[in-house]
């Protein structure tokens, strides 16, 4: 996030002693700073809220530095006050520091030091300024590196990113396939310290489990047939960076001692070679499965769990926050305006009801493909509920009158659906675990439970 500050900072002094004033005010004013001048504190009172700094003499006639400090707290508790004061009166800065300000300048004092002390108090501020302006842009901020949210459910998961960003806590996403996982763990490491070293992706299904330890650890040359080279992995490519672990449940129990190993020692060792490297690296892990239903089936460790749980997040299905439907849709039509010839900028009532009535099964992606789609087919300038087109199969139900088959155990309808599912995967273990709701352990579990599994 990017805020714009003044290009000149304006600073008040408050000085009764004329010569001493016009000297600060060449200093000031040379180091590229607006300065406005009083003589005494009722004076100062009447320009201190466009002040950005105000510095003043402890000593003033009528009304004393001290009783000035505190009508300025009164007026604005931000600005920022360095009081001047001689070297007699050291207990009186200390008292005005207790009272507010920010530093205070011993006379006679050096001007390299008067600017030491201006610079370090408007750092102070800009900093404050600048928490001030995030706390108050969480409360009301919509969209977040293209997330696009204005649910309550939405701004906890926008004000969740902001605290966890600046940490190296291990964070846990745990939702549905198509709500956006990827997207905030992007925005989690582009938040964070480390958004300038590498940002890593592992997609743990897409590994097949007998090159997951090479691709995830790495491998020295001659490890095993065909390693002509040595290879680094992937987290010693994310070193001083963020690894992102999609669909952690799949990982195989031997991978999990290893990861275990990573998160908590921050080191390991390739394939093929018995030197120990350390790394530094920030994870992030993501799932869309229950990984508690894992833990008691034992196809997930229990130490694993919790050491990926650490800042746990769900991320909310589309259908517990339809109130975002309406300006997702119009984020989506800007967005993708320009892959469809930026022929329509807007969507009917309509159509957005058409939209707020159906389940989406496949969340935010299903919706960002239905208006892709629906841009591409629309004829006219505005998208109405006539040129959107949903995939409005029925969900499978089971009958009213049998709570299983007719006929049929738990136990054999189960059985029953794995088997179909591995057909329509043609054999594809991961592919079918996707079609159940399953883990790939969880399915190799229940294989291995109906003698399938070698």
């Amino acid at each position: 996030m990017k805020f714009t500050t003044p290009m000149k900072r304006r600073i008040l002094v408050v000085e009764d002693e004329d010569k001493l004033r016009r000297v600060i005010e060449l200093q000031l004013s040379s180091a590229g700073f607006e300065v406005d001048k009083a003589r005494c504190a009722e004076d100062a009172l009447k320009i201190a809220d466009r002040a950005d700094l105000i510095l003043s003499d402890l000593r003033l006639p009528q009304m004393d530095g001290l009783e000035l400090l505190t009508a300025i707290r009164r007026q604005n508790s931000q600005t920022p006050v360095i009081v001047m004061t001689a070297f007699g009166t050291i207990e009186t800065a200390v008292e005005a520091m207790k009272g507010g300000a920010t530093d205070f300048l011993i006379k006679p004092f050096a001007l390299d030091d008067l600017m030491k002390v201006v610079n370090k108090a408007l750092e102070v501020r800009a900093l404050r300024d600048e928490n001030l302006q995030l706390r108050e842009e969480l409360g009301r901020r919509y969209a977040f590196d293209n997330i696009v949210g204005r649910s309550p459910a939405m701004q906890e998961v926008f004000a969740t990113i902001m605290r966890v960003a600046p940490t190296r806590a291990t964070v846990l996403l745990a939702g549905e396939s198509g709500v956006g996982k990827d997207l905030i763990a992007r925005a989690i490491h582009f938040h964070s310290p480390r958004r300038e070293k590498p940002l890593v992706k592992i997609n743990c299904t897409a590994l097949p489990e007998n090159l997951m330890e090479s691709e995830l650890f790495g491998y020295e040359k001659g490890a095993f047939t065909g390693a002509m080279t040595s290879k680094p992995g992937k987290f010693e490519q994310a070193d001083t960076g963020t690894v992102f672990l999609d669909e952690i449940g799949d990982v195989p129990a031997t991978i999990q001692v290893k990861l275990l190993r990573v998160l908590q020692e921050r080191e390991f060792e390739r394939l093929g070679c018995n030197v120990t490297r350390h790394i530094d690296v920030r994870v992030i892990a993501a799932t869309n499965q229950d990984l508690r239903a894992a833990l008691e089936q034992g196809t997930f460790r229990e130490d694993l769990y919790y050491r990926l749980n650490v800042v746990p997040m769900n991320i909310p299905p589309l259908r517990e926050r339809k109130e975002d439907i309406p300006f997702l849709a119009q984020h989506f039509i800007k967005k993708l305006g320009a892959d469809t010839g930026d022929r329509v900028h807007e969507i009917t009532d309509a159509g957005i009801a058409k939209l707020m009535q159906y389940h989406w099964p496949g969340n935010v992606r299903e919706l960002e493909n239905v208006i892709e789609r629906s841009l591409v087919m629309c004829s006219s300038a505005r998208l109405d509920a006539a040129d959107i087109k949903l995939e409005m199969a029925p969900r499978s139900r089971v009958q009213a009158d049998h709570f299983l088959p007719e006929g049929m155990t738990l136990d054999q309808y189960e059985q029953d659906l794995i088997r179909e599912a591995l057909r329509r995967a043609d054999g594809n273990k991961s592919q079918a675990a996707r079609l159940l709701g399953l883990t790939r352990n969880a399915l190799r579990y229940r294989l291995t439970q109906m003698g399938l599994e070698s």
